[in-house]
């Protein structure tokens, strides 16, 4: 093999320059990008030297730009006309296709050469139902058979011995119509487009479909027959040259894409959370859509995008305002200002963590874009140069500073009205909810919460306390379980039993499920030493024998809990307070109300996994 070394130089400045500007195009994901053009390196520079293709697995939530990713990353290195999406499903609506092989030949992708194909929302392909049955495949399922080897079989014979027997019967039917003195049929008809298309399939020609067409039919069968006796037109086509990537959402791995109340969450707790991520909880994920078999398929090459931390988000709407001036100045010629309060304003009613970036777009659309287009009508007809956009809090007004003249208009947030709207009571009672959550949470692990909020982004009032990572012990089991009580308890010491609101629920049935584990799952209890939860286990025990024992588990931790909330009344009450004001609270205003009232508690980043010192246990 001669390799051109100039040729690959060229090649290598211009992924080098591709990694740049993907760089620039996207915003904290960098890892991802330079993770990304390593493992293309190989196809791109030199792809004659591949055997299998290029697999490359991209795992995230929604929104986080993986699919634009790829098609900025084709449209830089020039492969559109060697490029095709494929939304791949299980479903039986009627398409075209039934196979990847079919698609791949109707984008002209049968040659060898190098290719590129993104198997996209791959999620949606699953072979194995939630409950763990197969699911019945009937489409697409060349595609195990392209990951596994990168060879799909051709299935046409059928097809081309069509084309043999249609001719070699008018043939027959022109004899006999010769024989007996009668008009002949057209012996030498051209193909038609369908025809011609087909062919070119089947034969892997690479003459254009026109040419194709302008063939006689006799023509066309000795080149079938021609084809057919040098056996190819048979053999599997080889895409060992082709780049797979592969992309989708795993909900089972990416738990956190399921959280209420997204647009309160902070950015930075999502990211810590999504940044433990690993290939192998991607592969565990994968098991529960996938056949083990399958799982393998997939390969080694797996891209995890963690979601954008605070900083990430505040710098893409940096952007997209800086866009904006760009613009306003090279289209009309206007220098544009905006405040920072503009950027609070977009971030506040545009950030949604588990949704990506997409919100952030729309809501430059509705925030920005629309007001300024009624400055800029003013500027234009004044042959002003200049406008000043600012947000005034109290208020809620835009203010445009167009020239001298100064133009407001009233706004409200999208999401910031829905915050303001929770009533002044509700937010009290969630506001102690949450406080008894909190306090619980401190005397139990000795750290202050991630966030405490109790005015949320929701139609209906709802609160939540965001823990740490808690790793699960005999011990920590019923701290959780106290902590998921404290909430209702809470509200009772603070407003009387009679007015306890219903916001336990959900709270009680994660106590509940956490006992019955407790007892039922791990064997906790010095009683019951069986396991009592396995529901397909052949000899499964009882489980009402163990409901006892949980009522009373369940009983005796509410207790200790009111005992813990009462003998920290002061702080219960006065944090409440402040939680109800403010309708968030960060760690370090919680730690030091909590430092106010005699409770040490320490902060604890985002990420942090609370667990034993086994280590020092293991060796004292």
């Amino acid at each position: 093999m001669i390799i051109d070394k100039e040729e690959i130089q060229k090649k290598k400045k211009k992924l080098d320059d591709c990694k740049a500007f993907l760089k620039k195009e996207f915003i904290g994901i960098d890892k991802i990008i330079d993770d990304l053009m390593e493992y293309i390196q190989i196809w791109y520079l030199m792809p004659e030297i591949l055997t299998r293709p290029v697999v490359i697995n991209l795992w995230g939530m929604t929104g986080v730009g993986k699919t634009d990713l790829v098609r900025k990353t084709v449209r830089f290195l020039e492969f559109q006309n060697r490029f095709v999406e494929i939304e791949l499903s299980n479903n039986d609506e009627t398409t075209w296709s039934k196979s990847v092989s079919d698609i791949f030949q109707s984008n002209r992708l049968n040659d060898e050469k190098p290719s590129i194909v993104l198997f996209d929302e791959i999620q949606r392909f699953n072979t194995i139902d939630p409950d763990g049955t197969p699911v019945p495949q009937t489409k697409f399922t060349d595609f195990w058979e392209l990951l596994s080897d990168g060879r799909l079989s051709k299935r046409e014979r059928d097809d081309l011995e069509h084309y043999l027997f249609s001719y070699l019967l008018r043939k027959k039917e022109n004899d006999r119509r010769k024989k007996n003195g009668e008009a002949e049929m057209d012996e030498n008809p051209y193909l038609n487009l369908w025809d011609a298309k087909e062919l070119k399939k089947y034969l892997s020609m690479e003459d254009d479909v026109m040419s194709i067409i302008d063939m006689k039919e006799e023509d066309m069968i000795k080149l079938i027959l021609k084809k057919q006796k040098e056996k190819k037109i048979y053999e599997p086509i080889d895409y060992s040259k082709m780049l797979i990537i592969i992309s989708g959402n795993l909900d089972e791995a990416f738990q956190m894409s399921r959280e209420t109340s997204e647009a309160d969450i902070d950015a930075n707790i999502y990211h810590a959370f999504t940044k433990k991520i690993t290939v192998v909880d991607i592969k565990n994920a994968l098991s529960r859509k996938f056949r083990p078999e399958q799982v393998a398929r997939f390969g080694n090459i797996h891209l995890i995008y963690f979601s954008l931390k605070t900083e990430d988000f505040q710098q893409l709407v940096q952007r997209e305002i800086n866009n904006l001036k760009t613009k306003t100045k090279s289209k009309f010629g206007i220098s544009l200002k905006v405040s920072k309060n503009i950027n609070e304003l977009i971030y506040r009613n545009g950030v949604f963590p588990v949704q990506g970036v997409r919100p952030v777009f729309s809501s430059v659309v509705d925030i920005l874009d629309t007001n300024l287009s009624k400055f800029l009508f003013e500027a234009i007809i004044n042959d002003d140069k200049t406008i000043e956009i600012d947000y005034l809090v109290k208020e809620k007004t835009i203010l445009g500073k167009v020239g001298k003249r100064i133009i407001s208009i009233p706004y409200t947030g999208r999401i910031d009205s829905i915050r303001q709207s929770n009533q002044q009571d509700a937010v009290a009672n969630i506001s102690v909810h949450e406080c008894g959550h909190a306090i619980s949470y401190m005397l139990h692990t000795g750290f202050a919460p991630l966030q405490l909020k109790s005015k949320v982004a929701s139609s209906y009032a709802a609160g939540f306390t965001f823990p740490h990572q808690i790793h699960d012990t005999k011990e920590s089991l019923l701290h959780k379980i106290k902590i998921y009580l404290a909430g209702g308890i809470a509200e009772e010491i603070v407003f009387g039993e009679n007015n306890a609101s219903i916001g336990r629920s959900h709270d009680r049935e994660q106590a509940t499920a956490l006992a019955a584990d407790y007892i039922r799952k791990y064997g906790f209890d010095e009683e019951y030493q069986a396991a009592y939860s396995l529901e397909d286990y052949p000899h499964r025990m009882q489980h009402d024998i163990t409901d006892k024992k949980i009522e009373k588990l369940i009983q005796d931790l509410a207790k200790k809990t009111r005992e813990d909330l009462i003998l920290h009344l002061d702080l219960l009450k006065d944090m409440s307070i402040e939680l109800s004001k403010k309708g968030s609270m960060l760690p370090k205003e919680i730690y030091e109300t909590a430092r106010k009232h005699q409770l040490e508690v320490s902060i604890k980043e985002e990420g942090y996994l609370h667990i034993a010192e086994y280590h020092k246990m293991l060796n004292p």
